[in-house]
């Protein structure tokens, strides 16, 4: 099921935790609420890791990660890379990258198979990505937007997109990717759909302003519920569609 939550007030929580089928960080310094939100759902399954990057608390926007794997900017102290690789799963190849666009969340979306990256990424990050990952690559962009990684969100099973994603996008990153795609909004109709989402193959947290009907939309694409995902062609999408026009 998909959780409400905020860290220390904001409802980006895509910005300060990423999540991926082996491992949660989380950003140092926010509240006991918000660590045990995330606990509470993955501690039995998966680690919880408190982490900065570049003594910066913007870990979701900086690092891009999968269950093969995660990739640091260079901005990140050998102290930090250190606490990660003691902290992660022996499994988890940890990279630190240089690159231009150093925000790598922001520029690179990513699940265990597939990743879709910003269309000026440097070709050593696009390769380091696929060795570290485990993934095949694809420069896109999503509604026409660059920075696939601030726009679009996708798990093993599905995904979210910027709400203005033409249906023929939609079908081709659907069969690009090999999974359902959507478009969509959350926060109350915010189309920064990485920064206010994170999720993993069976659990997803989203900001606290998430409406009901955005969180059924996320529920029901990224499969969390025993619900149809033909609900979200029904019930769902007509409500969500109304509140964007």
């Amino acid at each position: 099921m998909a959780t409400r939550v905020q860290f220390e007030g904001n409802n980006e929580i895509g910005v300060f935790s990423k999540l991926t089928n082996a491992y949660c960080l989380v950003a140092i310094g926010g509240s006991a609420n918000f660590y045990s939100v995330f606990e509470g759902e993955l501690s039995d399954v998966i680690p919880v890791v408190y982490a900065s990057i570049g003594d910066c608390r913007i870990i979701g926007r900086l690092t891009v990660g999968n269950r093969h794997g995660l990739l640091v900017p260079n901005t990140t102290t050998d102290q930090e890379l250190q606490h990660l690789r003691n902290s992660l799963p022996n499994s988890v190849k940890i990279q630190r990258v240089e690159e231009r666009l150093s925000a790598l969340g922001n520029v690179i979306s990513c699940n265990d198979y597939v990743a879709l990256v910003h269309p000026d990424l440097d070709k050593e990050t696009e390769e380091m990505l696929a060795d570290t990952l485990n993934v095949e690559v694809f420069r896109q962009t999503v509604a026409g937007n660059e920075l696939v990684g601030t726009y679009c969100c996708f798990s093993n099973k599905g995904g979210l997109l910027h709400p203005k994603t033409k249906i023929e996008h939609q079908e081709e990153l659907s069969s690009l990717l090999q999974v359902p795609m959507v478009a969509g909004t959350v926060n109350r109709g915010s189309d920064v759909i990485g920064g206010g989402l994170v999720v993993n193959d069976w659990t997803a947290f989203c900001g606290l302003d998430t409406t009901s009907t955005e969180l059924s939309v996320v529920e029901s694409i990224f499969k969390l519920t025993d619900r149809q995902q033909s609900a979200i062609a029904t019930e769902l999408r007509a409500p969500l569609v109304d509140s964007l026009t």
